[in-house]
């Protein structure tokens, strides 16, 4: 995108980049289970035309009839219609495909750009500015095996250091304050790992089990190309994660179902075990700082970084690139303050999303205010329609893939089916406990008295 609005441009990348499809230091969680919001391929595609056809060709997976039976998801309990398809297919489509294999399609079509380049093995020390230090005018970077420095001059400095980003200290260096910080500590642990199954053996592109109060504790095997998964077990709140193959395939067993799991074992890995932390969401509010100097932006996790099992940051980091284009086009004068105001309203909704579904576990600490649970208890009947109704289904698909806002859940035809389905619970609970309470007063050997297991 900025290389239609600067002459050259210039990306400054820690790592010696591969030059083929492989997980690499500076992506530390590259070899776990990752999936663009459906959002996000759009934008890349929009950006990058015929960018998805690419990925096709090159072996991903792609959905896009609707086949319900292409997953297998539970979301707080609630295990999701997994039979016929959601009512308009071309609604939303998903391409199953590795985090590697995403980028390095991306950087082959960026290194396409006559007017941009990559200086590798090189980290951002500090900013450079002119004597009154209200514009930014380059920064300085270092080699990371010598040290040596070299300064290049920019109009425009966007930072996409990711969580590290020193964009902060940066600005105290130049008499600025810090931006004032939004953070839900989660303490996220992954282990997982890539592993090839072979054709036919599992019809799903996608099992994921999210965490639920009594288990805080999830699983994610999403299909790649070429008849690759990639498997990882979550756990959360300071939990220890599996530590080799053999744990994490015991801990699959609390959570998935049979089959997945009959694969999973039989599954031949192509890498060892990865490991990946993630401490907190957190949410650096540049929209709120006074003032700024001009000529410096920053996004992707730079800016906010979301805990990974929502699946949100490449796509939100593509919403920003939008947003930085919708505001150049309209010159650079007061470019930061624009952007950063224009871009909150974005990131706040996957803020919120995230935030409000990691507060459903107990484990978490943090404020729960009467907003949250009433969201929170809507949601949980919204997951227990989407077991059972395939309209519910595809509005909560196109919601967590950010092509619809939450909002969405609220319209009155989606509220109707919602609360449809939860009388049927209701009635249906209701009459269970008819049944079982009018019986006579009896106790069986199997342990169940009137109708009911003891518990």
């Amino acid at each position: 995108m900025l290389a239609d609005f600067y002459r050259t441009v210039t990306v400054v990348e820690r790592d010696i980049l591969p030059d083929g499809p492989a997980t690499r230091r500076g992506v530390a969680q590259g070899g776990l289970p990752h999936l663009p919001a459906a959002r996000g391929t759009q934008i890349m595609n929009e950006l990058f035309p015929g960018f998805v056809d690419e990925l096709v060709a090159g072996g991903a997976r792609v959905w896009n009839d609707g086949d319900l039976s292409r997953f297998w998801v539970s979301f707080g309990g609630h295990r999701f219609l997994r039979s016929g398809t959601i009512p308009d297919p071309d609604s939303i489509s998903g391409y199953y495909v590795s985090r590697p294999f995403i980028e390095w399609s991306l950087r082959r079509r960026v290194l396409a750009i006559s007017n941009v380049e990559i200086v590798q093995g090189h980290d951002a020390v500090r900013l450079t500015a002119v004597p009154k230090r209200d514009r930014v005018t380059g920064v300085v970077v270092a080699r990371r095996d010598s040290g040596a420095e070299t300064s290049l001059a920019a109009d425009l400095v966007v930072d996409a250091t990711g969580r590290g980003s020193r964009a902060p200290a940066f600005l105290d260096d130049l008499g600025y304050p810090r931006p004032c910080e939004d953070q839900l500590t989660v303490h996220v642990s992954y282990a997982g790992l890539p592993i090839h199954i072979p054709p036919g053996m599992l019809r799903e592109y996608l099992a994921f089990s999210g965490p639920e109060p009594s288990r805080p504790v999830c699983f994610a095997m999403f299909a790649g190309e070429n008849d690759t998964y990639r498997l990882a077990v979550q756990t959360v709140a300071g939990q220890k994660p599996p530590a080799d193959r053999i744990a994490l395939l015991d801990c699959l067993a609390d959570m998935a179902p049979e089959h997945l799991l009959d694969a999973a074992r039989r599954a031949e890995p192509l890498a060892d075990m990865a490991h990946y932390r993630f401490p907190s969401n957190r949410w650096r509010r540049y929209d709120k700082l006074a003032r700024t100097p001009d000529g410096l932006i920053v996004v992707g996790d730079a800016l906010c970084s979301f805990n990974p099992l929502y699946g949100q940051g490449m796509s939100v980091a593509a919403i920003e690139a939008l947003i930085l284009r919708d505001c150049l086009q309209q010159g650079d004068r007061d470019l930061p303050r624009r952007f950063f105001r224009t871009s909150a309203k974005e990131v706040r909704v996957a803020w919120q999303a995230a935030v409000g579904s990691d507060l459903t576990l107990p484990q978490i600490a943090g404020k729960r205010p009467l907003s949250i649970r009433m969201i929170n208890a809507y949601l949980d009947r919204v997951l227990a329609a989407a077991e059972t109704d395939p309209a519910v289904v595809q509005q909560f698909m196109r919601s967590m893939n950010l092509v619809d806002p939450p909002s969405r859940l609220l319209r009155p035809s989606t509220m109707l089916r919602v609360l449809k389905k939860s009388r049927k619970r209701r009635v249906a609970g209701e009459a269970t406990i008819v049944a079982g309470t009018t019986a006579p007063d009896r106790t069986r050997q199997d342990g169940t008295i009137g109708g009911y297991r003891d518990a």
